[in-house]
């Protein structure tokens, strides 16, 4: 917008906001904004606002027509004055304007513009201003502001010039301006000067208004160079382009410019939903994982939300669920509704339509990756696998289908991230009794576990869940397909007998009564003993009750610095064992009490329990040995 910046006349006039705007701006510029580069941000919209305004009214209005020139913002910044011009050639204001808009506090010229809007105009108007409040984040940076307009439809001696330096009052005089448009002049506080550099500027706008719909150039004032301005922005924001148009190669590099990532995502998934409440989202499923992602479960800056293509906020947890967080996208809509700031997404029915749709489209990537299934399927599970068990925790809604698309190792197939539910309840044939699996620290582990002696002695496939999250998992996904999910350590499932093997009444009443000397003998380390119907190599096992708390969950909430009740473990014998054979036959009682705590100590070792006496342990050991 150019000017001959002379004074028409008219003396200048000094008012008083409206409302206690004193406070009001104290608490603007101290407490409402968290950051202070989103004052370019507003200042950028506010001047979007204007083309979009100019261009609506010319459409009905013949003497406007003349007067829409290309659209453009410029930003200039001025070193050598402590200053920053936002100027566009946009709709301007009038004098009454001006007091309306920007002498009183709260009070939106977009809102009352959509207002005055009807059918088929305010479904097309691409306005951002809700709060009218915006343009004050300019005082967190500057302690002067300048306002010089013309409205369109006005006379180049029409021009007004505003200033205040937000302490309750500003001043109103008239100013002659060759074109119509708003320049916005912040003379930066002195804290706030290294706002001063056109590389900083340009990063912001390409930040917060890269999409803008206008063209917006960064210049420094005194710069000779012949060279035309740059446009920082991509006017075109990919996301609402129709799919048809846009190549493979376009989301692409969209999605590397948006995550940093050098690598293609392996999906993606563009929507656009129309009608009363309209919004667009862009996800992609990208294909590794950041570093951190296991663990920086609240740092989900994956999916960026814009309204009408001014970013706003990383995604919060209102819009992208934690176990999703490795997803990357937009998501865009006018309708969703913001604290004054425009920092703070707020609850709304819409809000929720979004969020479903999210979590849908993104699990409904990750279903079509697995279908494919090959090298991406299998990197996406090493990738982000784990990271995806917590939905199964988090979000019952889709308990089920989540639980769908994890993988595991088990005692059919070793290698990890191998076997789905499915694949398990199929290989088991008609009517399985459940889906079994056991939890522990390692392969190793749990492959040397005797709680799977029954089930390779039976032909039962075993789940073998190694990841410290598993714990929690099984605690809260029951069943799948109508098939519950049982641990293999509870003793619910029997080896098969052997032909003759049926123990007679008195070798049972023998065995029961050596498990109560057994008892007897560990006294307050143990809770019950019983002769086991499972093992078939080992001497003896822990029997953990079905859905209570496991050794290793015990361990893992010790560790986190949480109180475990006090715990006494049900143990299991093997009595055809030679171990468990040479306890009932001594009579020595100081070997059956060493016999008896060896065969506690190494079922609580084997399933990865702690002893409380490990060198007692070890000196059993060795007389054990030595004998």
């Amino acid at each position: 917008m150019n000017d001959t910046n002379n004074t028409a006349g008219s003396a200048a006039e000094t008012r008083a906001f409206d409302t206690e705007v004193h406070q009001l701006l104290k608490l603007m510029i101290n407490a409402l904004y968290s950051n202070r580069e989103i004052f370019l941000r507003e200042l950028v919209s506010n001047a979007s606002d204007a083309l979009d305004k100019l261009r609506f009214q010319a459409l009905t209005d013949g003497d406007l027509q003349s007067v829409v020139q290309d659209p453009a913002i410029t930003v200039t910044v001025e070193p050598d004055d402590n200053t920053l011009v936002v100027t566009d050639n946009g709709i301007g204001m009038t004098r009454e304007d001006v007091i309306e808009n920007l002498g009183t506090i709260a009070r939106s010229g977009t809102a009352r513009f959509l207002e005055s809007l009807s059918g088929d105009q305010k479904a097309d108007a691409k306005l951002i201003g809700q709060f009218g409040v915006g343009f004050y984040s300019a005082f967190i940076v500057a302690d002067r502001v300048t306002v010089e307009t013309r409205h369109a439809a006005a006379a180049a001696d029409a021009g007004v010039r505003w200033s205040s330096d937000g302490k309750g009052e500003y001043t109103l005089e008239a100013t002659t301006l060759s074109e119509p448009g708003t320049r916005v002049r912040l003379h930066l506080a002195e804290d706030h000067r290294d706002l001063l550099d056109p590389d900083r500027v340009k990063r912001i706008v390409r930040h917060y208004s890269n999409h803008i719909s206008f063209p917006i150039t960064v210049v420094a004032a005194g710069d000779e160079s012949d060279q035309a301005p740059e446009i920082v922005n991509d006017t075109q924001a990919l996301w609402i382009r129709p799919k048809a148009e846009i190549e493979d190669a376009e989301y692409e590099e969209f999605y590397q410019g948006l995550s940093g990532d050098l690598q293609s995502p392996v999906k993606w998934a563009h929507h656009h939903v129309e009608g009363t409440q309209s919004y667009s989202m862009l996800l992609f499923l990208p294909g590794q994982a950041p570093f951190d992602l296991a663990w920086n479960r609240d740092d989900r800056r994956g999916v960026k939300l814009y309204i009408q293509r001014v970013f706003i906020m990383d995604a919060a947890e209102q819009l992208l669920p934690r176990y999703l967080r490795f997803i990357r996208g937009v998501v865009d809509s006018a309708d969703l509704p913001l604290n004054v700031s425009r920092e703070i997404l707020q609850d709304s029915p819409l809000l929720d339509k979004i969020r479903a749709a999210v979590v849908r489209r993104a699990l409904d990537m990750i279903e079509k990756l697995a279908d494919e299934g090959g090298e991406a399927w299998t990197t996406f599970q090493r990738e982000f696998g784990n990271v995806l068990k917590e939905g199964v925790i988090e979000d019952p809604e889709n308990r089920e289908r989540i639980a769908g698309l994890l993988r595991f190792a088990s005692t059919v197939e070793r290698a990890p991230h191998s076997v789905s539910l499915a694949d398990y309840l199929a290989r088991a044939g008609e009517q399985p009794e459940a889906v079994w699996y056991l939890t522990g620290d390692s392969m190793d582990q749990l492959l040397a576990s005797p709680h799977l002696e029954a089930f390779s002695k039976a032909g039962v496939e075993v789940l073998l869940l190694t990841d410290p999250i598993d714990v929690w998992l099984v605690n809260h996904l029951f069943e799948f397909d109508g098939k519950p999910l049982k641990s293999a350590a509870s003793g619910e499932f029997e080896a098969p007998a052997d032909e003759g093997e049926e123990a007679t009444e008195a070798v049972q009443q023998q065995r029961d009564e050596l498990c109560g000397t057994i008892k007897k003998l560990l006294g307050e380390r143990v809770g019950n003993v019983r002769p086991s119907k499972r093992l078939t190599d080992s001497a003896s096992c822990i029997a953990e009750e079905a859905g209570g708390m496991t050794l290793q969950m015990r361990r893992m909430l010790k560790q986190a610095g949480q109180d475990v009740p006090d715990f006494k473990p049900d143990l299991e014998i093997n009595p055809r064992h030679p171990l468990v054979a040479r306890l009932a036959e001594t009579g020595d009682e100081t070997r059956r009490t060493e016999l008896a705590h060896l065969l506690l100590d190494q079922a609580l070792l084997i399933d990865g329990g702690e002893l409380a006496d490990p060198a007692g342990f070890v000196k059993r050991v060795n007389k054990l040995l030595s004998a």
